[in-house]
């Protein structure tokens, strides 16, 4: 339980150090706005839309990662930038896949006015309890389980993270959080959500050796002493995209909450200068503004 604490005080330490304010603070636009959400001439396509909220096109098929909507997660940490595309401008996913079961995850107030579009939730296995009752359906996997439906093929990968809704302790709750990699008409795409570096990046590779693209998070970053036990770094979040063997790396989950003592801007900047130091082809990791939207194969 001290565990937990001492992360409460350093997630909420920087807003309690603004006064306050920043809670009040309008958010500010999102840097982009995609023109077209679905792409006709990709097969392989890419939108983010803020924290570790993308939209991932497969061909015909349409993958949304843990939807955050919300002017706030918790009713604690305020939103700095506002979602690239709003509810309604949402196209209706095929799948939407839920990491784990923390507010700027699992977020009830965005799945509530995105019900319509959601298509098949898939949550980690012990998440469905925490579900509230919806008009779609939802399905929860243990690692290395799969579901599917229509060639779409989801199965949950291990993680390395905390499973907790409700300020449990560390130790009370091992399950509730996942990765996750989907695989349709020979494309391979992997979500992390939010995870520690170890080896399970390594293990998923073995697996699912021709990965296309990652989908890696980089913060948050301060304090290491804290989060280095739940959350990559920049360098780690590297190390993990470099174990997978993943053609294309986009890194999340940063510039959009910030509930920990680094500036905006430095998770990317950390990054860009671990790809320098690693020697890794620049090209290899697209780094993308809030709504930027990158093609990343496309029809012949």
């Amino acid at each position: 339980m001290r565990r937990f604490a001492l992360a409460t005080a350093v997630a909420l330490g920087p807003l309690f150090a603004l006064g306050g304010c920043a809670f009040f603070r309008a958010p500010q636009k999102a840097p982009l706005h995609p023109a077209s959400v679905v792409r006709k001439d990709a097969r392989l396509a890419v939108t983010w839309i803020g924290h570790a909220t993308m939209l991932v096109q497969m061909d015909d098929k349409v993958i949304l990662t843990d939807p955050v909507f919300t002017r706030t997660v918790g009713m604690i940490v305020p939103r700095s930038t506002e979602p690239a595309l709003t509810p309604e401008e949402l196209p209706k996913a095929d799948a939407t896949l839920v990491s784990h079961l923390h507010p700027d995850h699992l977020s009830y107030g965005s799945l509530d006015r995105i019900e319509a579009k959601v298509g098949h939730l898939v949550m980690p296995w012990g998440g469905v309890a925490y579900l509230p009752r919806y008009d779609f359906d939802a399905t929860e996997l243990m690692p290395w389980q799969r579901w599917s439906k229509d060639g779409l093929v989801i199965t949950a990968v291990p993680v390395d993270h905390n499973g907790f809704r409700f300020g449990a302790d560390y130790e009370w709750m091992r399950e509730g959080y996942t990765g996750y990699v989907v695989q349709y008409h020979g494309l391979t795409v992997y979500f992390g959500g939010d995870t520690a570096y170890d080896d399970h990046f390594t293990k998923t590779r073995q697996r699912f050796p021709s990965i296309d693209l990652a989908l890696v998070p980089i913060g948050p970053i301060g304090r290491r002493d804290v989060m280095r036990g739940w959350h990559v770094d920049p360098r780690e979040g590297l190390q993990g995209f470099l174990d997978l063997g993943a053609k294309t790396m986009v890194p999340m989950h940063y510039d959009t909450f910030f509930n920990t003592s680094e500036a905006a801007g430095e998770a990317p900047r950390q990054l860009r200068e671990a790809v320098t130091e690693r020697g890794v082809e620049p090209e290899r990791v697209a780094i993308l503004k809030i709504g930027e939207q990158r093609v990343l194969v496309k029809k012949e």
